[in-house]
């Protein structure tokens, strides 16, 4: 096991290098942070070529990236074009992105699970048709009209959660921003476990397990649900970072000052420093969070070993 992390570690390496050095010339040569700095107006010529230098913009990209590089293995994410060091922003924006995450992941765990157990275990039922209509429904509506919809029922008509999240970003708050996120991974959560039980039920191990006279209660958790959950293990661990990177609507929409909202900013105003820095987090955050997936798979299934 100790061999098989080191060589994913060092496996991670190239891919974190080809990811970002994608993503570095995608924003420094798509963009023009020099416009995004001098607002509607152009900038004179003067102007412009003493911005450059000082953000060392005048340098050729590949140079550009080397530095960048450089600085961010030391933990210098650059400066904003405001002044503000990224690692300031990434500090205020990330644990409230964090706990949204999780609030997100919680909400899948345990409500797509459950209910993809119970239609897995009774396929063909009316709970189970009025699943998979719903999943599929979650799934067609755009996330954005889902939260819209849940902020003007639940916080400006019923009064039941303010219509906006506040600076703190309690977790209480975030419940319902976190169904939101989490809707369309919920919707393919539940379809996925319901699959998953659905064919694994039918199983030579399974049937042993029954014909053994073992309780309903443990042949489902002990053997149905552990093996049934390697899929499901899967589109979690890899939908972590998609869930803090795709997080620019919801916190848009319910006033989330998150990873998403800095994003949005930055992209907005052509502020390189701090989308490139963000990314790069959350490359890292993609490659932890496979990694955390692939051990897992010898937890669940004792039949995985690696060397």
């Amino acid at each position: 096991m100790g061999r098989y992390v080191v060589r994913r570690l060092l496996q991670m390496i190239p891919v974190f290098i080809g990811a970002t050095l994608l993503i570095f010339l995608m924003v420094n040569v798509m963009g023009d942070p020099i416009a995004g700095l001098c607002g509607e107006r152009q900038c004179d010529a003067a102007t412009a070529a003493q911005l450059k230098k000082e953000f060392g913009l005048d340098k050729p990209v590949w140079q550009q990236y080397l530095t960048y590089m450089g600085n961010v293995f030391t933990g210098d994410f650059g400066t904003a074009f405001n002044g503000q060091k990224v690692t300031e922003l990434m500090a205020t924006a990330f644990p409230i992105t964090i706990r949204l995450t999780v609030v997100a992941i919680l909400i899948e765990i345990v409500i797509g699970v459950t209910l993809g157990v119970i239609t897995g275990l009774r396929r063909g039922s009316a709970v189970d048709t009025s699943a998979l209509v719903l999943t599929l429904v979650v799934i067609s509506v755009p996330t954005f009209v889902t939260g819209l919809l849940l902020q003007l029922l639940l916080g400006v008509e019923w009064g039941w959660i303010k219509p906006s999240v506040s600076i703190d970003a309690t977790f209480g708050e975030l419940i319902v921003p976190g169904l939101v996120l989490a809707s369309v991974s919920l919707a393919y959560v539940t379809r996925l476990t319901r699959t998953s039980i659905a064919e694994n039920r039918r199983s030579d191990y399974v049937r042993t397990a029954v014909a053994k006279g073992l309780p309903r209660r443990r042949v489902i958790i002990r053997h149905l649900l552990r093996n049934s959950l390697i899929p499901v293990v899967t589109f979690i661990g890899t939908d972590i970072g998609a869930l803090m990177g795709g997080a620019i609507v919801t916190e848009r929409i319910f006033n989330i000052h998150g990873v998403g909202y800095q994003l949005y900013q930055g992209i907005l105003r052509q502020n390189t420093q701090t989308v490139v820095g963000f990314v790069t987090v959350l490359v890292l955050v993609f490659l932890l969070a496979n990694l955390i997936v692939d051990l897992l798979y010898a937890v669940l299934d004792p039949r995985i070993r690696y060397a």
